[in-house]
């Protein structure tokens, strides 16, 4: 036995998508988070490193002819009050010869630019430190008027800083833990919420009989599922359709076969009584009779129930092109010897070159026969029975005209239901069938079935008219419109 193949919910589709995605984009805005939480720390310790830096810069001396520093202590111990760290200083000219502070702080890996802080990271004495540098040339210079730069640093330890980066990037994290898990718990909420209705359908579909075919509702589903439903009650018209279909044919089958059979064990009874030949042979002729009436009957019977069966599976109707001349061609040598029998003139009326219409090949022979059938049947003997194929440039026509009794109008209007037979059909074999398989043939070819008497002649003109896209060779169409 093989095993079916165990498929994905739509629910475990839609949350294994969506939650490792969504946790990946949170741990991408948690690490810029971290980032623009690093900057913007620096920043706001730089701008205290840059205010220190400013003050020390504006208490520089070079007047007395020396480098000097004014109250730098006061100031420095206000900053590491701000700071909150160890604070360092150094003021040095470039070339080293005069230095104040903190020796041997280390200098940017870049060249300093006049009037312009420079921030790095360095180590110090075995310290992590933050420092702010700045060069800007000596006013009066030093060394006999030989110019020169004086460079000012200030640097603070790291520790506050990371601690207190530290301290918010755990905030960071938990605010943004929290957020995680409140997402997640409205994406799980949301997907099942989503398919809640999808459950419903499939609850109520579930619970159906076995017999019930009537179209799902289902007005709260989503938008992009409501196709899926429409599609599944177009299918379960059809197969409606289908059941209707069959229902009807047992129906018909059961109505008109029952009383031929009892008749047919009446006659067998009756003529098993008979020791009479000639009565024997009267009930085996009235016996045969009732055979061909049945034949006949059953043989019209699934035909109808082809052409219906044909115009509601997806199989059973594959279009083709089909030449309407060939098909009666065919039609009538098939017919030919019941005419003869009755001494018709059955001839036919054709281009010599196709008509070519889309269309079921088996469908049109057997709508073409049962319209030649009936005029010979009720066409009077040595009369005539005609077969016309032609086109136009927008139709092409099949016509089949009888010298017969012709039809009323209330037999015309009512020709293509079921076991209805006309006043003329009254006296004659068969079912009634002919005509409602002629129609149900041509409604499933999209053209007309046009039945009316013939003027001034007496007769009936039965048509099959079908639209025509275009012809298949421009001499066709030249033969044509010269007729």
């Amino acid at each position: 036995m093989k095993l079916r193949p165990r498929h994905r919910t739509l629910k475990s589709l839609l949350l294994w998508w969506l939650i490792p995605a969504l946790v990946f984009i949170m741990l991408i805005a948690l690490w810029l988070s971290n980032y623009q939480l690093r900057n913007q720390v620096d920043q706001a310790y730089d701008r205290a490193l840059a205010g220190a830096l400013r003050s020390i810069d504006h208490n520089i001396s070079t007047a007395s002819g020396g480098l000097s520093l004014e109250q730098p202590y006061l100031m420095l111990e206000f900053f590491e009050l701000t700071a909150n760290g160890n604070v360092y200083y150094r003021i040095a000219t470039e070339d080293g010869l005069a230095e104040i502070g903190n020796q041997d702080l280390p200098l940017p890996n870049k060249p300093l630019i006049s009037g312009q802080p420079q921030f790095f990271n360095a180590q110090y004495q075995g310290l992590s430190l933050r420092v702010a540098a700045l060069a800007r040339p000596m006013d009066p210079p030093l060394y006999n008027n030989r110019g020169g730069r004086v460079i000012v640093q200030v640097a603070e330890s790291l520790e506050t800083r990371e601690n207190f980066l530290n301290q918010s990037l755990v905030r960071a994290l938990e605010r943004d833990i929290v957020v995680i898990l409140i997402v997640v718990l409205v994406v799980v909420w949301s997907v099942f919420r989503a398919v809640r209705p999808l459950e419903r359908l499939r609850q109520d579909v579930e619970k159906r009989s076995a017999d019930d075919l009537s179209p799902v509702d289902a007005p709260d589903i989503p938008s992009e599922v409501a196709p899926l439903v429409d599609a599944v009650n177009l299918h379960m018209s059809r197969f409606t359709a289908q059941a209707r279909v069959q229902r009807q044919f047992l129906d018909d089958a059961s109505h008109q076969l029952r009383t031929p059979l009892s008749v047919l064990r009446t006659q067998t009874a009756y003529a098993l009584r008979e020791t009479d030949p000639t009565e024997i042979r009267t009930a085996l002729l009235a016996m045969q009779e009732g055979l061909d009436r049945a034949v006949r009957t059953t043989n019209q019977m699934l035909a109808l129930a082809r052409a219906k069966n044909a115009s509601l599976s997806e199989a059973g109707l594959v279009p083709e092109e089909v030449d309407l001349v060939d098909i009666a061609q065919n039609v009538i040598r098939t017919l030919l010897p019941a005419a003869r029998g009755r001494h018709l003139d059955l001839g036919l009326e054709a281009s010599s070159l196709p008509v070519r219409i889309q269309g079921v090949d088996w469908l049109l022979r057997e709508a073409l026969s049962n319209l030649v059938d009936n005029a010979i049947r009720y066409t009077a003997p040595a009369s005539q029975v005609t077969v016309r194929v032609y086109a136009d440039e927008r139709y092409a026509r099949v016509t089949v005209e009888d010298s017969g009794p012709g039809m009323s109008s209330a037999d015309i209007s009512q020709a293509s239901v079921r076991f209805r037979r006309g006043a003329a059909g009254k006296n004659k074999p068969g079912a009634g069938l002919g005509l409602a398989i002629v129609g149900t043939i041509v409604e499933i070819h999209g053209g007309r079935f046009v039945l009316e008497n013939r003027q001034p002649q007496p007769g009936l003109r039965a048509a099959l008219v079908f639209t025509l896209g275009s012809f298949p060779n421009a001499a066709l169409r030249h033969e044509i419109a010269g007729n």
